[in-house]
Formats: structure tokens, C-alpha cells, sequence
């Protein structure tokens, strides 16, 4: 481990004890360095680190502050590394999808409220409306999953669907443009919002497994046939 590491876990360290909780303003940069017994050069990189990680946050003018630690927010960054995923490890982060979110849909089928089922709803609505438009239908088809993975209320499991589903969009879209399947891309998602509307997990986790794997089955024909551009 180097000295860099170290000091990024001595300061990690101070957050997960609650010496300095989320929202928290770090001392000034010397005391820091002197209470932890590190080189000011060494703290500022370790301060850097965990700010570009999303863990603290500079104000200029004012200070170094500990963020809201909200899964949102040091979570958001998935996104970003997933996008650089090529070939075979894009087919992991299917299989990954396939795990998780008929799961999610399951869990949001026992928590979801009338207002959030509305909201599927409308996505849904949106998506039988544009079946001949690949960009809505796919836009749609991304905030559908968004609105069901939401009612379930738990915010980790929501960033982390969200991160690994941002790069799967590419795919809808493909989906779209090489094989005519509006029809049966609508006709799955209407079977995991009726399974929602009537409560029934198993039914709602069913839906989703069989929606989800039908994406993975087409990506992984087409990279095989070298189609699918990453």
C-alpha cells in the first residue's frame, strides 16, 4: 500500500467513526496533516483522491467538507466506468442485470404506490405510442425500468441498476434498429406492469427475468456475430 493509500484511509477512517460525519468541514489542511502525522503534500493527494471518489467536496473560499455519503452520490460513478466495458465483459454486466433487476421488480410489486404505478404507467402508455420511433421507444423503455427499480424504495439498489442499465440502452436501441420487435418489447413490458398492478412479486419477478433475458439472448447473438458495436 503506499503512503498516498494510507492517508486516504486514515482520513476514511475519521468519516466511518463519525469524527467527521457527513457535511462535516475538515480541519485546516496542516492541522489535518499534523494530527494524522502526514506530509501536507500526502494529505492533498489523499484529499484529491476522495474528492474526484465523491467523498468530500471543496467550497473555494470556504473549505474541505465531507459530501451527504448518499448512494447517489458515491455510487454515480458506475455509470461512467461501465461505459468503458467492451465484448464479453458487456455480456457480464447482462448476466449482472439479469440478477438484479427481476429481483428489484419482485420488491417493487410489494412496495409500490399508486402515484409510482402511475408513473410506469405513463412510460408505458408513451412506449405503445412510439413503437415505429427507435429513440423514444428506447427512452421510454429506460425510464420505465427506472420508475420500477424507484418504488422500491431502496436508493443503493436503484444507483446501482441505474449505472449498470445506462449501457444497456445502446443495446434497446439496436435491438430496435436490426430486428423489428416493438411489438413484443411492449408486449413484455405490459406484462410487468399488469404483475405490478396486481401486487404479485412472483409474477412481477417473472416478467422482468423473461424481459431481461430476452435482451441478453439478442446481445449475445449479435456480438457473436460481431453486429454490435462497442
Amino acid at each position: 500500500m503506499s503512503l498516498a493509500d494510507k492517508a486516504i484511509n486514515r482520513i476514511r477512517d475519521m468519516i466511518q467513526s463519525g469524527e467527521l460525519p457527513p457535511g462535516a468541514k475538515l480541519p485546516p489542511e496542516q492541522q489535518l496533516a499534523t494530527e494524522l502525522g502526514l506530509s501536507r503534500n500526502l494529505m492533498r493527494e489523499a484529499v484529491k483522491a476522495l474528492v474526484v471518489a465523491r467523498v468530500l467536496e471543496i467550497r473555494r473560499g470556504d473549505g474541505t467538507y465531507v459530501t451527504s455519503l448518499e448512494p447517489e452520490l458515491l455510487l454515480g460513478g458506475v455509470a461512467s466506468a461501465v461505459e468503458l466495458l467492451r465484448g464479453e465483459t458487456l455480456l457480464e454486466l447482462t448476466e449482472v442485470r439479469r440478477l438484479f433487476e427481476p429481483v428489484a421488480t419482485g420488491l417493487a410489486a410489494t412496495r409500490i404506490s399508486a402515484a409510482e404505478l402511475a408513473e410506469v404507467e405513463r412510460h408505458l402508455d408513451a412506449m405503445r405510442a412510439n413503437r415505429d420511433d427507435v429513440e423514444l421507444l428506447n427512452q421510454h423503455d429506460a425510464a420505465f425500468h427506472r420508475a420500477v427499480v424507484a418504488a422500491t424504495g431502496n436508493a443503493t439498489l436503484a444507483t446501482l441498476l441505474e449505472g449498470i442499465s445506462g449501457r444497456t440502452v445502446r443495446a434497446r436501441v439496436w435491438r430496435g434498429l436490426v430486428d423489428d420487435v416493438a411489438n413484443r418489447t411492449v408486449a413484455e413490458h405490459e406484462a410487468i406492469y399488469a404483475a405490478l398492478a396486481g401486487r404479485d412479486a412472483a409474477l412481477a419477478q417473472a416478467a422482468a427475468l423473461m424481459h431481461i433475458s430476452t435482451t441478453e439472448r439478442w446481445l449475445r447473438e449479435h456480438l457473436e456475430r460481431d453486429v454490435f458495436e462497442t
